[in-house]
């Protein structure tokens, strides 16, 4: 709460450091406005189009391919989609906001803005004045409930646990698909304790009126204080001890028969009524900060045994990103509970309202039918409003908060074949705890960022401005680094996948859809002409020894890889390093992780129904590597399903890309043209390097289903040790990928090229074999 009723000191200009086009992005192509406004904070949201380009791959037409052709043309296209904002900023501000959005507003079908808060009542002239839209006011709760659905449905991490002495203080959970039922402990003056069972169906089972405002009023009281962000700095720097009455002040220690420990509050503020001495303000602002957490604490956990319920959420003034009363609100929950109950708290919980009331008028063209990503390049990420952890930040809370999402082409799902869903972390490494890795991929991605910037521009050589761009896009992502430097956290857990995906964020944000694209032509045409002589080489050995080389055919190919460094380097000064060269590099058996012989023990059994292969980069990898391998399996008489990414990343192969590659494949291959009835290509819904399989592309899922999968392949570094390393499957699966990174091959014990090799099969099959 910040300046809390009274105006504020400085001017407006002084205090937002992003100029305002920055802030309020793309008003031209808003449609639709909701807006939240509470006791201090405003909260607007509106839906826009964005128009940006996307690469397009298209094949030639057959006939006509001679030679000296490339395969398929590569095209950049104009693409519409659809973005929601979120801004948060101070309501002192509320009238230079206004202006400018009225002055920036083209669209006027615009008619109505919902509303909801407290001080919708207030502004309502204002902003019917202002923007001539008419203000229509929603309940609040239900906006509360609503919001608050959407960013746990959609935001894979939202949720966290504060943990004040951890290595981090915010340690972040992954959102289960599943979100109900779910306890949501509303702490704003009074406390709303609400169930909530499922989209549209929540009720408020309980509440208390000694909430926030109570510690407020009682605080101004005691210590004359009238702001509640220095009353919880008092507070911060108090010892209840000195005014609470503890059970030893009465027994003189434990009360061991009724199993209370000596240190257990017995009476808060019991010592003020005996004791002669004048007491601190911070004893009695900290002894009031216990009194109103426990007492909350116990009331929300009486609640959820009484309706059997395990989640509960904590959100509301008294909470939003005070380390101090989360901390002892978690305290208290984990006390009253015993530690069967976590208390959970949200990353965007100031903008629940703002989000439900957004919803609410978007019901004709309903947000809630897709799937949303937050979008790195745009948000400003969760920062700690700790003082002693980051100096800055006093100054920063008088400048504007931002969420930005972009609405996904696709439904995303669980991947079927996960043993436990709800237990699934896809990241190997949560760099929010490691501290020397944190360092060591933070400095990676800035030294790479010279070699990004080159390559993008490169990308366009026939645009003029694409160096501007390009510099911008150098700019931007260099502060998200910085940020995250400070602030690890702000995007939840930071790992090497969020590293990667702010980074494709950031490219596409300038309009630098795909950076890459004629390097993987090029690359899939030179693999082409080899792919006939890496057949007839593989045809001519024996069935054990071809078993062996199509694994070291996939591991050869995963070394192209224009995402590692060791090898980009290689890549451009040595344009003839090639598949045989490749294999050469390979670490000798036994690998670093070698389970290869139970991989051919099994082959040697029955064939696998079907395999789902989540596939890696272009050229060598996916045309002499992953093809023989899978040609071998249809040929034992599994049905394959290869999984590519829906939009670029790096150099991975895109299902756009795949379909073309394989038609040409099976134009010059009889196998893959017998085959092709039992070769199905689906998108992974993804345009990462990594791989998420919580969030997957539907379709995909329902093949998966339908086929009756039970070996599952992931290729490569991104896909199968940065993420899922220890992802457990309920069927067999293949781990493989070369390790092209030292620093990462020193860490797991290896040097650089070094092979892992990883077959599973998981304990409930192992009985049956």
């Amino acid at each position: 709460f910040h300046q809390a009723g009274g105006q504020s000191s400085h001017s407006m200009d002084k205090s937002i450091t992003l100029p305002p086009d920055e802030i309020f992005r793309n008003l031209e192509n808003a449609k639709r406005f909701a807006i939240d406004i509470g006791g201090s904070l405003t909260k607007l949201a509106y839906y826009s189009t964005v128009q940006h380009k996307v690469a397009k791959v298209r094949s030639f037409d057959h006939a006509a391919k001679s030679d000296g052709e490339p395969l398929y043309e590569i095209s950049v296209q104009e693409e519409i989609t659809a973005r929601l904002h979120f801004i948060k900023f101070e309501n002192t501000y509320i009238e230079t906001c206004l202006d400018f959005i009225k002055d920036h507003l083209v669209n006027t079908e615009t008619k109505v803005i919902k509303a909801t808060g407290g001080g919708a009542y207030k502004f309502k002239d204002l902003i019917e004045k202002k923007l001539k839209l008419k203000v229509d006011k929603e309940d609040e709760m239900s906006c509360l409930i609503k919001g608050c659905n959407f960013v746990l449905k959609n935001i894979p991490h939202e949720v966290f646990v504060y943990a004040k002495h951890g290595d981090s203080e915010f340690r972040f959970q992954n959102t289960h698909p599943d979100i109900f039922p779910y306890l949501l402990v509303n702490i704003g003056s009074g406390v709303s304790i609400v169930k909530v069972e499922a989209e549209d169906r929540f009720e408020r089972i309980g509440g208390s009126s000694i909430g926030g405002g109570t510690f407020w009023g009682l605080g101004a009281l005691l210590t004359k204080t009238k702001r509640f962000d220095e009353l919880l700095q008092l507070a911060s720097r108090g010892q209840h001890t000195s005014v609470d009455m503890l059970v030893k002040d009465i027994y003189g220690g434990a009360y061991g028969c009724l199993g209370l420990t000596g240190d257990l509050i017995a009476s808060s503020f019991g010592k003020s009524a005996t004791a002669e001495k004048e007491f601190s303000k911070e004893d009695m602002a900290k002894s009031l900060l216990h009194m109103i957490s426990n007492d909350i604490g116990q009331l929300a956990c009486l609640y959820a045994r009484l309706h059997n319920l395990s989640r509960v959420y904590f959100g509301g003034f008294f909470i939003r990103g005070h380390p101090v009363t989360m901390h002892t609100i978690t305290y208290s929950i984990n006390y009253f509970t015993k530690g069967e109950v976590q208390a959970l708290f949200l990353r965007h919980e100031g903008y629940l309202g703002a989000i439900g009331a957004f919803l609410k008028g978007a019901e004709e063209d309903n947000p809630n039918q897709y799937c949303w990503g937050e979008n790195y390049a745009g948000s400003s990420g969760l920062l700690s409003v700790s003082p002693e952890l980051n100096p800055m930040q006093r100054e920063r809370s008088g400048t504007f908060d931002m969420l930005e999402m972009d609405r996904l082409e696709r439904q995303l799902v669980n991947l079927p074949l996960l043993q436990d869903s709800s237990s699934y972390i896809p990241d190997t490494v949560d760099l929010t705890e490691d501290t020397l890795a944190r360092e060591y991929w933070l400095c990676c991605f800035e030294e790479a960022l010279d070699g990004v910037v080159k390559r993008a521009i490169a990308s366009q050589k026939d645009q003029p401005e694409a160096a501007e761009r390009a510099e911008k896009f150098r700019q931007k992502y260099r502060d998200k680094l910085q940020t995250l430097r400070h602030q690890p956290f702000a995007y939840g857990s930071l790992t090497v996948r969020s590293l990667l995906d702010t980074r494709e964020h950031c490219l596409n944000e300038f309009n630098f859809p795909d950076p890459y694209s004629k390097i993987k032509q090029k690359e899939n045409d030179l693999a082409l002409k080899s792919y006939q002589r890496v057949l007839k080489t593989l045809e001519e050995l024996s069935w054990e020894q071809r078993q062996i080389a199509l694994v070291r055919g996939l591991l050869a190919g995963n070394v192209f890889d224009w995402g590692a460094k060791a090898v980009s380097d290689v890549l451009e000064s040595d344009p003839e390093f090639g598949f045989e060269k490749a294999k050469q590099q390979l670490q000798e058996r036994p690998w670093l992780v070698d389970t290869y012989n139970q991989w051919i023990e099994r082959l040697k059994g029955p064939p696998h129904k079907c395999a789902l292969f989540f596939v890696d980069n272009s050229g060598m990898d996916i045309i002499l590597g992953v093809f023989p391998f899978v040609r071998e399996l249809l040929s034992r008489g599994t049905e394959v399903v290869l999984a590519s990414n829906s939009g670029p990343a790096l150099n991975d192969v895109t299902n756009g890309e795949l379909q073309i590659l394989t038609e040409r494949i099976a134009a010059m291959d009889p196998a893959i043209q017998y085959a092709l009835d039992r070769l199905t290509l689906v998108q992974s819904g993804s345009s990462s390097p990594c791989l998420d399989l919580s969030r997957l592309d539907k379709v995909l899922a329902t093949v998966v289903r339908e086929r009756g999968t039970d070996l599952v392949v992931i290729e490569g570094m991104g896909r199968a040790i940065h993420t899922n390393y220890y992802a457990a499957l309920s069927c067999e699966s293949l781990k493989l990928a070369v390790i092209k990174n030292s620093w990462l091959a020193d860490r797991l014990g290896g040097k650089i090229f070094s092979v892992v090799f990883k077959y599973e099969v998981p304990s409930i099959i192992q009985g049956h074999h």
